[in-house]
């Protein structure tokens, strides 16, 4: 993939095309919250499958760089027809996938136990990856959210991060981007504690790190709604859910587009999708 965004760029310079000289949009994918089993308190996922389904072929439409799978894979940890069927349609994904891990997936209270059974089923749960100008850190933010049975993941995350974010600004990558599960807050950065944020004992030092880093965005799942919010420069983006939606938007998918101008993003409903890779609605009617 990044092959491709080189090439593109030399292309551009090569014919002297509008834009040429500057690095062409770069675009990725963002899908929440798949939650196999959701809808119907787990007796099937039917309708998640249909979701899911849709999502993945639209992924496969339009061809983004990469995909992240902003955690919640199933709905209940461990489920092996729920991972069964998750892993079938995520199979179909014909660009990069990166998952994240959620809450549903290693249980509300992690233990080492609930841990180990993730990375079996699905690999690792925090990593960082490289694509295009993109320096991608995925974060297990269930460590970090609920540490009292783990204290030892926990710590040995918190100083990986630190040691990924130093090698983050050594490599010069333009964007680094962090993804995780839990929002650290949904609306404001000094939020009381609640159900959909990472509590503030834990949240504030972990913004300091990111901040200090020059970490500016930082894209989650969990709320099953579409909301951005902002601690100075950083900006903390809440994707909308694959699977049952809360509040007045619909299941849906974000597109993040990276250009010289920066990071720009866009939720679309799934009764909503873009004709192509852009940000723009384009309506047939």
């Amino acid at each position: 993939m990044k092959t491709r965004w080189v090439l593109t760029a030399l292309l551009c310079v090569l014919l002297r095309v509008p834009g040429a000289g500057q690095e062409p949009p770069f675009h990725f994918a963002l899908l929440a919250d798949t939650q196999m089993g959701m809808y119907a308190s787990d007796r099937d996922f039917v309708r998640e499958t249909a979701n899911y389904e849709f999502a993945a072929a639209t992924v496969n439409r339009l061809r983004p760089e990469f995909v992240v799978i902003l955690g919640d894979l199933v709905n209940r940890p461990g489920d092996p027809d729920q991972v069964r069927e998750f892993k079938r349609i995520t199979s179909r994904i014909t660009v990069p996938v990166h998952l994240v891990a959620g809450n549903h997936d290693i249980g509300h209270e992690p233990t080492p136990e609930s841990l180990a059974a993730y990375r079996r089923d699905f690999g690792r749960d925090y990593y960082s990856f490289r694509a295009g100008p993109v320096y991608g850190i995925v974060l297990n933010s269930g460590l970090i959210h609920s540490p009292r049975k783990v204290a030892d993941e926990y710590a040995r995350q918190a100083a990986w991060l630190r040691e990924e974010l130093a090698a983050a600004r050594k490599s010069g990558a333009p964007h680094v981007i962090v993804f995780q599960h839990h929002p650290w807050f949904v609306a404001d950065a000094g939020e009381a504690d609640g159900y959909s944020n990472i509590p503030a004992a834990r949240r504030q030092p972990m913004l300091e790190l990111l901040r200090e880093y020059g970490v500016r965005q930082v894209f989650a799942g969990h709320a099953h709604q579409d909301s951005t919010g902002r601690a100075g420069d950083l900006e903390m983006t809440v994707t909308g859910p694959v699977s049952m939606p809360f509040g007045d938007r619909g299941s849906g998918m974000r597109l993040v587009e990276v250009g010289p101008g920066g990071v720009r993003h866009r939720y679309f409903d799934f009764s909503r999708m873009p004709d192509a890779l852009s940000l723009e609605h384009r309506s047939p009617f």
